[in-house]
């Protein structure tokens, strides 16, 4: 015969009693029967309100954006902007304006559809699941549990497109030479993402459709595309819109006007999705009036440069000390060096010349008598270098040559015989690389007679053909 412990039937001792060891007197009552009525359960009841050990239940928010798609969407949208980012890498690296810009196009052109579409797919959960008439049961109001439901699909894409943006700037940190990147825009490109989520989370609670959210995807994308090839100031309104230049600002208040047109919408469409729980109803409608009057100033915008201004603080010039001087803004204050460099052997032969520049300015620095201006797409520089002095040279000396004539008023003698001197004078002074320029064809004999000359010669010439007025062909000499 098996003789049972002291303790009885397995199963049936309490909390603390070991093997062969009877209960404690006075506990082998209830605790004994609880424990025998529910072997198996002793190790899973509730603690004590005073168990320190107690987990606290974590709130409604905090398990929604823990859960479903929303941390998988937040990661997408983040690396589908850095992926287009990388595939233009490294031209945006050398200003910050070049940075925000794609940015800014990669976030509202990518992320925002890919946020609309995720966004409608969450919305959707509970009706494909069947537990919407479930949640109808939970003593939460309907508007809160929205709110709550629609949460990662507004923060998380939001929260990816933040993450884009910090590790874009910090890629181009090292190779910018001043200026300051516009956060404020970048801020607004996060609250734009995040409320095309919310009301891509709308739509999914409202249209059951399972293809809902591809649709609805691919129509925001082809939306927002369409709205930055409008000529009229609505395109200012679209998320994707890219017009500003690296010496423009935009003004203080198209920042936040952008934020409230946006998020503005989304909280409309939550609050009329909610609205039977709003008191007074017409609360519903404020954010709607926000995001009005935030598009009606934006509006109001001029259709070409839209908020963008001219910023004196980034074309500020910085020169070198040669003659003639060299001339950037500060935004390439990294580039002098080289630029200085590229034009020394045009600056050797021009040096003490009448009629020879005051100084070569390098983009939209201010203006002055004597000045010849380079265009910022001649140096095109990448990651703050300048990657072909050669085309740069040529293409400055292209701006030092020409003049700006009235074509009717030119005489008809004389006109070719002057464009191939140009085009000798041209070659001579800053020789174009192979592939780039026109071909020499009748004018390599000027050339030749040119290359021919003893350097003193070649400067009298030089000195004859700067001061002639090259408006009249018949006045220009030949080498």
């Amino acid at each position: 015969m098996t003789t049972l412990p002291p303790g009885g039937p397995p199963g049936t001792g309490t909390s603390g009693s070991g093997a062969g060891e009877s209960p404690e007197p006075g506990r082998g009552g209830a605790e004994a029967t609880r424990a025998t009525a529910a072997p198996g359960l002793a190790g899973n009841h509730r603690p004590a309100p005073s168990d320190p050990s107690a987990a606290r239940p974590r709130p409604p928010l905090v398990t929604e954006l823990r859960r479903g798609l929303g941390p998988w969407t937040g990661a997408a949208v983040a690396l589908t902007v850095l992926v287009a980012m990388y595939g233009k890498a490294p031209a945006w690296q050398g200003r910050w304006s070049d940075a925000t810009d794609l940015l800014h196009l990669a976030a509202g052109l990518l992320g925002g559809p890919l946020a609309l579409a995720a966004g409608c797919r969450q919305g959707g959960r509970d009706r494909r699941r069947g537990t919407a008439e479930l949640w109808e049961s939970v003593p939460r109001s309907p508007l809160r549990r929205l709110l709550i439901a629609a949460a990662p699909s507004a923060l998380w894409p939001a929260a990816g497109v933040l993450l884009a943006d910090a590790v874009g700037l910090l890629a181009t940190r090292p190779y910018v030479s001043g200026g300051r990147p516009a956060l404020a825009l970048l801020l607004a490109d996060a609250v734009a993402v995040g409320s095309l989520g919310a009301l891509g989370h709308v739509v999914g609670r409202l249209v059951p459709w399972r293809l809902t959210a591809p649709v609805l995807g691919i129509v925001g994308y082809a939306g927002l595309a369409a709205g930055t090839y409008t000529l009229s100031a609505a395109r200012w309104l679209s998320p994707a819109a890219d017009s500003s230049t690296a010496w423009m600002r935009p003004v203080w208040w198209f920042a936040p006007a952008s934020m409230a047109w946006t998020a503005g919408l989304a909280c409309a469409a939550l609050l009329a999705c909610g609205a039977r729980t709003v008191r007074p109803r017409a609360l519903a409608l404020v954010p709607l009036a926000v995001a009005v009057a935030a598009a009606g100033l934006v509006l109001r915008l001029p259709p070409e440069d839209g908020p963008w201004r001219r910023d004196p603080a980034a074309t500020r010039a910085v020169c070198d000390g040669g003659v003639p001087r060299v001339c950037v803004t500060v935004l390439d204050g990294r580039l002098l060096p080289a630029v200085s460099a590229a034009l020394a052997p045009v600056n050797e032969r021009l040096r003490g010349l009448p009629g020879a520049p005051a100084r070569w300015a390098v983009g939209p620095v201010e203006p002055r008598r004597g000045d010849v201006q380079i265009a910022d797409g001649a140096h095109a520089p990448v990651r703050g270098r300048l990657t072909r002095p050669d085309i740069f040279r040529h293409a400055a000396v292209g701006q030092l040559l020409a003049r700006a004539c009235d074509d009717s008023a030119l005489p008809r003698r004389g006109e070719e015989r002057a464009a191939l001197v140009h085009l000798a004078v041209h070659e001579w002074l800053a020789p174009a690389p192979p592939g780039h320029g026109p071909g020499l064809s009748g004018a390599q004999e000027h050339l030749d007679r040119l290359r021919a000359k003893a350097p003193a010669a070649q400067r009298a010439y030089l000195a004859r053909y700067l001061a002639a007025d090259r408006c009249r062909p018949e006045e220009v000499p030949v080498p």
